[in-house]
């Protein structure tokens, strides 16, 4: 009988290569991809495209954040630009959701726990990242506590937890991997304006923008003639 696994997927470079490499270590991959309300939508296609190619089953779920304290969810505000400098992740920006990773992981485990799944996969990372809290070590800790302390499964003494595989490396270690397993970044998206073309001056543009450079790659989302950061 072959491992279950929730994979948390967004349709952005490090779910996409999380989805690869928990699929590669022997899991049974379901997908859950959440529309939020937020204003770069053009990841939920991704998302999806990315799930059918990797032979996913995906869930697509509709919550909303009944608060608007984000300039991801806030479509007047403006998205922060220009921040991108060594050490960016020490300040945390305006794109920071109030709780929503701990919401999207909480609901994610109550899938794993209902199917018989042991994992729940998250591509956080807390190396080149906008310095949310909710994507560090300490948090994930925190939180593989909760389940062990408030699950059937965690209390039964079954292996369940969340696992952030990526966590510790960098973006172009990130895309070096995902490139030898044929992740296909051609159907990933990243920016938070989620225009037609990538803004390239997002923290996610420009976090991007440098792993490709440093893993020595073009960015197969970039058209042809349009200028990189």
């Amino acid at each position: 009988m072959s491992k279950k696994a929730i994979v948390l997927l967004s349709g952005g470079v490090d779910s996409a290569t999380t989805l690869y490499l928990a699929k590669k270590r022997g899991f049974e991959c379901h997908c859950l991809i959440f529309d939020y309300n937020q204003r770069h939508k053009k990841e939920l296609e991704c998302a999806r495209r990315i799930a059918e190619t990797a032979k996913c089953e995906y869930e697509i779920m509709k919550i909303n954040f009944p608060w608007n304290a984000s300039s991801l969810l806030n479509k007047d505000a403006q998205i922060p630009k220009g921040r991108f400098r060594e050490g960016m992740n020490k300040d945390i920006p305006s794109t920071y959701v109030p709780a929503r990773n701990t919401i999207f992981v909480s609901l994610a485990a109550g899938w794993a726990e209902a199917i018989g799944a042991d994992r729940v996969f998250i591509g956080a990372n807390a190396v080149d990242y906008s310095g949310y809290p909710d994507c560090r070590p300490g948090y994930l800790d925190t939180f593989n506590r909760l389940l062990k302390e408030g699950t059937k499964r965690g209390v039964s003494g079954e292996s369940f937890k969340v696992e952030a595989p990526l966590i510790d490396k960098s973006k172009s270690e990130i895309i070096t991997m995902g490139m030898r397993m044929k992740v296909p970044y051609e159907l990933t998206w990243s920016c938070y304006e989620g225009g037609e073309y990538p803004c390239m001056k997002c923290d996610s543009c420009m976090i991007r923008a440098k792993g490709f450079r440093r893993a020595g790659a073009d960015d197969p989302i970039l058209k042809v003639g349009y200028a990189t950061a």
